[in-house]
């Protein structure tokens, strides 16, 4: 006896249950990637340009608090250099004390050349001047206590200069020796220096002072 014939399953339909469209059976599936406009390209992502901040907004913080000051804007321009510092303290100390050496120094080889000569020079008067108060301000800086010391200092070096060089005159015409004139006699030495002094005398103990503080004013030019 023969077996009953099973009739056969029914089509499955392919892909999720899509009706096929003129018996292409992939009609309704949708490619992957693929925009419903036909344009193959419509869904990709942007390709990178290599550039890190390509993507960055324009104005977007980027940890720099001044990134977005105008130049000058506080100030209107470039700031001005600190001024210097006038020197004070050490510094005038030591530039008086320059002067005061310098002004003995000074004072030693002005009586030497004029009482070598037996007479003033008055150039040697000036340059007595103008060394004190350009060396005293070269160490001491441009404060005017300096430049007022120089001045000082160079009246008396002249003055000291003059007594240096009588002092070589008469020795040398009482035939002694000069340390015996100058520290044995210093008294009679200045009543000879009271009555030989004369206008020239006075002039030349001026132009120290005067050549002190141009000597300071060149050397801090």
């Amino acid at each position: 006896m023969s077996q009953p014939v099973q009739p056969p399953n029914p089509p499955q339909q392919p892909y999720g249950g899509g009706q096929p469209a003129a018996g292409n059976p992939y009609a309704a599936e949708q490619q992957p990637g693929t925009p419903a406009d036909g344009n193959p390209y419509a869904g990709a992502p942007a390709a990178p340009t290599g550039n890190p901040f390509g993507g960055q907004q324009q104005g977007a913080p980027t940890g720099n608090p001044f990134a977005g000051q105008q130049p000058g804007q506080f100030g209107g321009g470039a700031p001005y250099p600190p001024a210097p510092a006038p020197r004070g303290g050490s510094g005038l100390g030591l530039g008086i004390l320059t002067a005061l050496g310098t002004a003995i120094v000074a004072a030693i080889l002005y009586g030497v050349i004029a009482g070598s000569i037996e007479r003033e020079v008055g150039y040697a008067a000036v340059g007595v001047g103008f060394l004190v108060g350009f060396v005293a301000s070269k160490v001491g800086g441009s404060s005017p206590a300096v430049a007022v010391a120089s001045a000082v200092f160079s009246l008396g070096a002249v003055f000291l200069g003059q007594l240096v060089a009588m002092s070589m005159i008469l020795a040398d015409g009482l035939g002694v020796g000069f340390t015996e004139v100058f520290f044995d006699h210093f008294g009679d030495v200045m009543d000879i220096w009271k009555e030989e002094a004369d206008f020239m005398t006075y002039l030349f103990l001026a132009l120290g002072p005067v050549a002190a503080f141009g000597g300071a004013k060149k050397a801090t030019a």
